[in-house]
């Protein structure tokens, strides 16, 4: 596990998002490292090459953000994931593909990931999607979103059988009041809080507070797990 050490807080505002890397490839952790070690509200506090570090890495770091690869070759990012969104306050996880069509990302979403990026996404993407998951944001674009609605569809079964899947998402979902269901549905339609708001007519601090609301009444980890239940659900 590399760590950078000796990195101290910029003076004067808020302190910087904390960031750890996890990828077996030491190139591309050089480069999201130069991406974005260079910004003053953007701390990259460490490394590692391997899911099986991460716990380590987690309690010697505290980020609050981890940009973890999907394919290593010994604990892959979705075991890492699903350990650390289980422990109590874990950071929001980033989970790195070169695919956008990978059955793994989206169980890795399931296991509480709060988005996804691509390997080859523009520098500034990537700063804005970090920003966007530290501030409690899901990095769910529309088009990410219609890919997991691919997904889920594909992994139905068809009309001869059951879907406990779906029966379990509209038995949660049915319990929520009628604007608790229209912010969930929002939320799978990949929208933002300042999205929902223009469209609820709520303010965007009420649009928070349904979301933490729809988290602790669903027992869901973040706003992807809301996204991936209304799917499920065939609501969008």
């Amino acid at each position: 596990m590399a760590a950078v050490a000796g990195v101290t807080s910029p003076g004067g505002g808020s302190e910087p998002v904390r960031v750890l890397i996890v990828d077996d490839d030491a190139l591309v952790r050089a480069g999201l490292s130069m991406i974005l070690g260079g910004l003053p509200d953007l701390l990259v506090v460490g490394e590692a090459a391997d899911g099986g570090e991460v716990p380590a890495a987690v309690a010697a770091y505290a980020p609050d953000v981890v940009l973890m690869d999907i394919r290593m070759p010994r604990v892959d990012g979705l075991a890492a994931t699903e350990a650390l969104r289980g422990q109590p306050d874990p950071p929001e996880v980033l989970v790195l593909t070169t695919f956008d069509a990978d059955e793994q990302v989206l169980r890795a979403l399931r296991a509480g990931a709060a988005g996804f990026l691509l390997k080859d996404t523009p520098p500034a993407d990537i700063v804005h999607a970090v920003r966007r998951v530290a501030a409690g944001e899901a990095m769910l674009s529309p088009t990410v979103t219609r890919t997991l609605i691919n997904h889920v569809t594909a992994a139905t079964p068809g009309p001869s059988g059951p879907d406990p899947r779906r029966e379990r998402a509209l038995r949660l979902l049915a319990a929520l009041s009628e604007r608790e269901r229209q912010v969930a549905i929002a939320l799978g339609r990949g929208r933002t809080n300042a999205e929902i708001a223009g469209e609820l007519f709520m303010s965007v601090a009420t649009v928070k507070a349904y979301v933490s609301r729809l988290l602790s009444r669903l027992d869901l980890n973040n706003r992807v797990q809301v996204a991936l239940l209304v799917h499920d659900a065939d609501l969008v």
